[in-house]
């Protein structure tokens, strides 16, 4: 396998974490709610996973393990933000500390170690075998675990949801016109519990990827993924479609950061930090964009 198909191999792992858990922002961002939790749902859902996994020695249930604490983390941001009317920031902090934190003394009390904790005889995430005969687009796009081809599914099965059924309908109306959908009758808070119990579920397995892959558990395992997903909704102007590519873009830009650390006479810290700079300078590059065209919009109106 050549560098540049290793790297784009790579790239599209690394990006799936990224993918699954900007698809649960998604549908909270239609339904009119700014989800930053997203890296606090990742985290609780990597330490339940590998924890289960590592102790049953079944996948299926460290993935179960691992969604269905996310989502109750999930239904706990809800409740602070929906019912009891917390402010959604401080909400959505409080229940990323509250996951560090909570991790941090599980991890403690469960494994006895607050470090790299590696479990033994760890099951692996099952692989799609390579496909032979189909040239470097076949090395790249085959050989990956199913998590990543379930979040391909995925986001077809979003972009379905949220454009072509009643469903997504009115949760897009419950965040962008409340107020219509009270006069049919329905609650859009309804729709926004729902909408942040999903982001929980996709988080549950972007999560549940990551520590699965590394078949261990690593303190702070998200390193900031949850933002950088939030930074994706945007950049991929709140479209399914739009999330996979820019999801792409982390993915490469992470892919290249682990690839050039043996070539690069540069501090390593530096080069890890790659991903995170590139996402300072996307969210740079689109605030530009926004603004040159609402200029050109109002120009136009005068």
């Amino acid at each position: 396998m050549s560098p540049l198909v290793s790297v784009l191999h790579d790239a599209i792992k690394i990006a799936t974490p990224f993918l699954l858990a900007a698809m649960g922002g998604l549908f909270t961002e239609h339904a009119g709610i700014l989800n930053i939790a997203l890296e606090g749902l990742m985290l609780i859902a990597a330490f339940f996973s590998v924890f289960s996994a590592g102790m049953t020695g079944s996948i299926g249930i460290g993935l179960l393990a691992g969604v269905l604490s996310s989502m109750f983390l999930a239904l706990i941001f809800a409740y602070t933000s929906l019912n009891l009317r917390a402010n959604i920031f401080i909400a959505g902090i409080a229940t990323n500390l509250l996951a560090v934190a909570l991790t941090a003394l599980l991890a403690s009390a469960l494994l006895g170690h607050r470090g790299v904790y590696r479990f033994e005889s760890f099951p692996s995430l099952p692989l799609i075998p390579q496909t032979a005969g189909l040239g470097p687009v076949g090395d790249i796009l085959t050989g990956h675990n199913v998590l990543v081809y379930l979040s391909w599914l995925l986001i077809a099965g979003t972009s379905l949801v949220l454009y072509r059924t009643p469903f997504g309908l009115r949760m897009r109306a419950s965040g962008y016109a409340p107020r219509t959908v009270r006069t049919t009758g329905l609650n859009p808070r309804r729709y926004q519990l729902l909408a942040i119990l999903i982001s929980g579920l996709t988080c549950g397995l972007s999560g549940a990827f990551l520590s699965l892959n590394l078949e261990a558990w690593v303190p702070n395992v998200t390193a900031g993924r949850g933002w950088i997903a939030l930074v994706i909704i945007y950049l991929g102007y709140k479209k399914p479609l739009g999330l996979f590519l820019a999801s792409l873009f982390f993915g490469l830009a992470e892919s290249l950061s682990n690839f050039s650390q043996g070539f690069l006479s540069l501090p390593s810290d530096i080069i890890l930090a790659f991903p995170y700079i590139m996402s300072m300078l996307a969210l740079l590059i689109y605030s530009i964009w926004e603004h040159r065209k609402r200029h050109a919009k109002r120009q136009v109106s005068s």
